[in-house]
């Protein structure tokens, strides 16, 4: 019989490997890589997530390696907008295609009767590649070939086929504006990789399971968007398990496992964090009561900044600006001890410090 693993034991196994059981001595780069896919759908949440992970990181360490190439910002999983490490870009963006093919389905498919898409996404890659792009820039440009056709569709067909990064000034601390984009083998110099059928798709899953693990076949299908992933786990040697209600989990036999009672420390989790979108349901368990979900997962798609206290989502947090100052204000779901009031009030004080060193003063309130 597989062992059972409990929901504090999937929960101390996956602060682990998201390196929030303890500040990792990493570089920015490696954690970006271990992480396998960082939520970034606004700018600034993957720095709150690597200062939450990370000893000594500083904005211009993520700043540097968007600059520099070696971490660019595209949609990826579930067709959503991630930071990924330059090679996992073009090895993971092919595997994914199926994901963003969708796109093209449904009420986009059928308002684009009579394009002929391959043509969209030649004509749009060019443009791109000539120069970078806003999506509405794109889309006007589009527009003058194919008048009959909503500029916003045209845009879905060049974001579906081509691998479109986001380039800085996009991404960079404190800079704002809109996305501008190129494709992915513009700005890197370097080919996406074939799709490489199951055993790149093994890859990934092993890749996912060092990152969130253990998990199940519907836990990498709702992360990576993907179906049928069954068939590639199946023949892959991982270790099974399973959970309290019976659920069948799949680990990397040498993964770490930590003991369900080892401390875990208050952490604050930035906007759209990985952490709370890669499980299904059935499993999320693991870092949120259900109870919760509501609160956190907004009907408009918003998933709010969150604080963990005992390993688990106990409250949401955001940061008030006016006049100089910033206040950090925590709503709790419930009481927490004393101990742990304690040092929500230090660890927001040091994320003030670094979110908001310009402010004369700075404060975290726990309502």
């Amino acid at each position: 019989m597989p062992e059972v693993l409990g929901v504090r034991a999937l929960n101390r196994a996956t602060l682990e490997r998201q390196l929030l059981l303890r500040r990792s001595p990493l570089t920015a780069l490696e954690a970006v890589r271990h992480l396998y896919g960082m939520q970034a759908q606004a700018p600034d949440p993957p720095y709150v997530g690597l200062w939450s992970r990370l000893a000594g990181f500083t904005h211009e360490e993520l700043s540097d390696l968007l600059r520099e190439r070696r971490v660019v910002r595209l949609a990826l999983m579930r067709s959503t907008i991630h930071l990924v490490a330059a090679e996992d870009c073009l090895a993971l963006r092919p595997l994914l295609q199926p994901v963003l093919d969708r796109v093209l389905r449904g009420p986009v498919g059928r308002r684009l009767a009579g394009l002929e898409v391959a043509e969209a996404e030649e004509a749009g890659r060019a443009l791109v590649e000539e120069r970078p792009l806003t999506f509405a820039e794109l889309g006007s440009l589009l527009r003058e070939r194919w008048p009959q056709v909503a500029a916003a569709d045209l845009v879905h067909v060049v974001r579906a086929r081509v691998a479109l990064v986001q380039v800085p000034p996009r991404g960079i601390w404190g800079v704002g504006g809109k996305p501008a984009h190129t494709s992915a083998e513009a700005w890197l110099g370097r080919p996406l990789e074939g799709a490489g059928g199951l055993g790149a798709l093994a890859g990934m899953v092993r890749r996912y399971l060092a990152a969130y693990g253990p998990a199940t076949v519907m836990d990498l299908q709702q992360w990576s968007g993907l179906t049928r992933l069954g068939e590639v786990v199946e023949g892959m040697g991982l270790r099974s398990f399973v959970t309290v209600d019976g659920a069948r989990l799949v680990d990397l036999p040498e993964a770490p496992r930590p003991d369900p009672d080892v401390v875990a420390p208050v952490r604050y989790l930035a906007e759209f964090d990985n952490t709370l979108l890669s499980f299904a349901e059935r499993t999320r368990t693991r870092m949120m009561a259900e109870d919760h979900r509501g609160r956190v997962f907004t009907v408009n798609g918003i998933i709010r900044a969150t604080v963990l206290v005992d390993g688990f989502v106990r409250g949401m947090w955001a940061v008030r600006r006016s006049r100089g100052a910033a206040v950090l204000e925590v709503e709790l779901f419930g009481p927490v001890p004393a101990a742990a009031r304690a040092e929500l009030e230090g660890e927001g004080m040091r994320m003030l410090d670094f979110l908001a060193p310009a402010a004369v003063s700075r404060e975290v309130r726990l309502v």
